[in-house]
């Protein structure tokens, strides 16, 4: 029998190449629990790598390569959108594409299911929190220049009001990685800015980056950080300098003490070993958009987009997260916010 092949998008390279080892990691781990407890649809499962990373046109080609030879039954994995907006007009219609990275929302193409957060149940209820226990009421917003952060700040700019809090500014800055000089500027910009704390949209190593020369600046020890997508590899990278008064929200953190988180985290260590890469949001993304996709093609009988858009409204499964429960098109979860301590997250409770 045929395996059935899940074209795996993940960044091994750039900015997101910090969660590659992980994601690869752990999709590994899926794929091997997949086959061990029968497959998707009775056929044996097969991950087949594509590096979100390259160059959109390069990349686009290559996906429209493994579409066009039909060597590809599905595509998952964590990318960012600027990704998934270069792919998804190849993608649309031919195979189920589960998208499990945090987005800036109002996702409705077809064949497209989004498992990842969205601002308004991440954000909105985070930096009301803040507001409310740690008295921050301005926020300085610094993104990376592409789709999620800017439409993210676009929605908050809309209802940021409501909750109290005001923006204070915003930069945007090149995805692909700002010099240091213009890293330098943003952080005065920051300083002057009157803000109390600073909304992070950024992505792997520009975070890091980031983390580390605000910390150079001082402003660690006076001002607030709010970022959805710090994790336990970026806490490492920024060092324990970089991570004073660091606070990240999302459906996933290592130190997550419920039933599904400590079991992902046990069958991953005996599946690798005690020195695999951290599972951190980006690479759990990862094994829930590789289960979400076997579900909903399970629940179809079948992996054709026309079948899998029938089914998947409603769909109820549990994860690594806890429940996930499908309306239309996209998953609704549990969320969580989160305190950095050094390299590892402390939780602050619930959403």
């Amino acid at each position: 029998m045929s395996d059935f092949v899940i074209g795996a998008l993940l960044h091994f390279q750039g900015p997101g190449g910090i969660y590659g080892p992980s994601c690869q990691a752990v999709t590994e781990l899926a794929v091997a629990e997949m086959n061990a407890s029968g497959g998707i649809l009775s056929r044996p499962v097969r991950a087949e790598f594509l590096d979100a990373g390259q160059p959109l046109a390069i990349l686009r080609r290559q996906v429209a390569g493994v579409l066009m030879a039909g060597s590809i039954h599905a595509l998952t994995g964590w990318h960012t959108s600027a990704v998934r907006n270069a792919v998804v007009p190849l993608v649309q219609r031919r195979v189920p594409y589960v998208y499990p990275a945090a987005y800036e929302g109002a996702e409705t193409r077809p064949g497209l299911y989004v498992t990842g957060e969205v601002p308004s149940a991440q954000l909105f209820p985070a930096i009301s929190r803040l507001r409310a226990e740690l008295g921050v009421r301005s926020w300085y917003v610094v993104g990376d220049d592409y789709a999620w952060p800017r439409r993210t700040f676009q929605v908050l700019s809309t209802q940021v009001a409501s909750l109290g809090v005001e923006f204070a500014g915003a930069r945007f800055l090149n995805e692909q990685g700002a010099s240091a000089t213009q890293l330098g500027g943003v952080v005065n910009d920051i300083e002057t800015s009157g803000a109390d704390g600073v909304l992070m949209l950024m992505v792997g190593q520009n975070a890091v980056r980031f983390n580390r020369a605000f910390a150079r600046q001082g402003l660690d020890d006076r001002m607030v950080r709010l970022s959805t997508l710090m994790e336990e590899n970026m806490l490492m990278g920024s060092g324990t300098g970089g991570t004073a008064n660091l606070y990240s929200t999302g459906g996933w953190f290592r130190s997550l003490a419920t039933g599904g988180a400590l079991d992902l985290i046990g069958r991953y260590t005996a599946h690798h070993g005690v020195h695999a890469p951290a599972v951190g949001a980006a690479a759990e993304a990862c094994y829930e958009g590789i289960f979400a996709l076997r579900t909903i093609v399970e629940r179809a009988g079948s992996a054709a987009v026309a079948a899998t858009d029938r089914s998947v409204d409603g769909l109820v499964y549990e994860g690594p997260r806890g429940p996930m429960r499908f309306r239309g098109n996209h998953a609704e979860h549990r969320l969580y916010i989160a305190r950095a301590e050094g390299f590892d997250f402390d939780l602050m409770g619930e959403l």
